[in-house]
């Protein structure tokens, strides 16, 4: 049993990395491929001009700045429209996706939002025009609704004692940011010397292997477990939920900066610090690794002083809030470099400790299954991703770069004294985060009785 949920953690994270790559690997490949669908200059294929496939672009705004210079603003809202249908569809099929996973279980929503995303994978290699694109990315959020929800809930299902749910939740977190930072370079190293379908093939294939994994581990329906669980609380319960609500919340703001700056930092730089075309590509590499440094001190954190988890998302929060203010105020590449890295810890710090929490909150509040409230966490990243690309450009035009960072920090800086609200509830951690029935005490609720039965088994 213990190798299997290893190797199901496995499956979760190659499905996540697919995921986010699949969302990344656009960004250098995109401005030349609708190009040549309106035949403005561009080709579609591996002899496309060197301004549309990035060598080694880590963000998303690449795509603003990399655009044919023809472009009309109607064609910019195009694209803007085409990166947020993703979140948007995500985060209206992400209440159904998280009920139903409650109802029938992890495995077959994940092996189905891997079937979509293989579906959406192809369609992406052999789109010839907006509208299929525009398909494409929308079918990427719903196969994402059902398997970041599925795979990250599965996780917390099967490490359900800390500190190992913290450190395999942290496991998934960076192998998020990984996917985020490999894509760019990879689509635009395939896009320039094998064609523009190879990278998303790649993609396909992989993902198609990582579904034939699941079968072979957790056969959807295998087994009559799922039968005997007790029904998850409805998500509408659990979104009134004060302290579910806090840490949505936080979630949602600790990833607006990320968001919103990814469509617009590009353009800011090269306005205000005359930056070159590898500079923007690289502006956020660097950001990688404070990301992966955050999630592995947090989860150390967390094994050593669990019950202060609210404080590292509180401190995270201020670190976020801090570097977005300073953005603005650097004047070349390499003092850039350091806001940026902080924004991306601190997101780390957030993700790390407030995900694991979100588990726990189920488990001391409600009914231990966690569909229902990774849906409720996917649609606080969605707020920020949905809003990002189409918004944000609106309040730099007419607010500036510098207004936008202000309120963004301020907003960090606010909300992080908020998470104090959870300082009672994480103080239960030490007693109950393992949930051992068989201590002191008989049996609480139909999950505490299937558990100890399991346990005597």
């Amino acid at each position: 049993a213990r190798r299997q949920r290893r190797l199901l953690l496995g499956v979760v994270c190659v499905a996540l990395l697919l995921d986010n790559m699949l969302y990344m690997v656009i960004v250098p490949i995109i401005p030349d491929y609708i190009a040549a669908m309106r035949g403005g200059g561009g080709t579609a294929g591996p002899s496309a001009p060197a301004g549309g496939n990035g060598s080694g672009g880590g963000n998303r705004s690449l795509l603003p700045a990399r655009y044919p210079p023809a472009t009309g603003s109607n064609e910019d809202v195009q694209i803007g429209v085409l990166f947020a249908s993703k979140a948007m569809l995500q985060l209206l099929v992400n209440p159904l996706s998280g009920t139903l996973i409650d109802r029938v279980g992890y495995e077959a929503p994940l092996l189905a939002g891997l079937g979509i995303l293989f579906l959406s994978t192809t369609t992406f290699a052999f789109a010839e025009n907006y509208a299929t694109l525009f398909a494409a990315r929308s079918l990427q959020g719903l196969g994402s609704a059902f398997a970041d929800t599925a795979g990250i809930a599965l996780i917390a299902d099967r490490y359900a004692e800390e500190p190992a749910r913290s450190r395999a939740l942290g496991t998934a977190l960076a192998c998020i940011s990984f996917g985020s930072l490999a894509a760019p370079p990879f689509g635009g190293v395939l896009y320039e010397f094998a064609g523009k379908r190879v990278p998303f093939l790649v993609l396909a294939c992989v993902c198609l292997l990582d579904g034939l994994l699941l079968l072979v581990l957790a056969p959807p329906g295998g087994t009559g477990a799922r039968a005997n669980m007790p029904v998850g609380t409805p998500i509408h319960r659990l979104m009134i939920d004060p302290y579910i609500a806090v840490v949505a919340g936080a979630l949602a703001t600790c990833n607006i900066p990320l968001a919103f700056l990814e469509p617009t930092i590009a353009n800011w730089m090269k306005d205000s610090m005359g930056a070159s075309e590898w500079e923007v590509g690289l502006t956020w590499l660097p950001a990688f690794f404070p990301h992966v440094l955050g999630v592995y001190v947090t989860v150390q954190l967390a094994a050593a002083y669990p019950h202060l988890q609210w404080f590292y998302g509180a401190l995270g929060m201020a670190i976020i809030g801090a570097s977005s203010c300073l953005v603005p105020a650097c004047r070349n590449f390499g003092q850039v470099i350091i806001p940026l890295c902080g924004i991306c810890f601190g997101i780390a710090l957030v993700d790390t400790a407030l995900l694991p929490t979100l588990a726990f909150l189920v488990d001391v509040r409600h009914v231990s299954v966690y569909g229902s409230v990774y849906a409720i966490a996917d649609i606080s990243y969605c707020v920020a991703y949905a809003l990002g690309p189409i918004v944000a450009g609106q309040i730099v035009h007419t607010m500036g770069f510098a207004q936008l960072n202000l309120g963004m920090g301020l907003a960090n800086v606010l909300y992080a004294p908020v998470l104090l609200f959870l300082k009672n509830v994480c103080q239960m951690k030490p007693s109950h985060s393992e949930r051992n029935i068989l201590l002191e005490e008989g049996p609480k609720g139909l999950y505490d009785t299937i558990k100890m039965e399991e346990r005597k088994g």
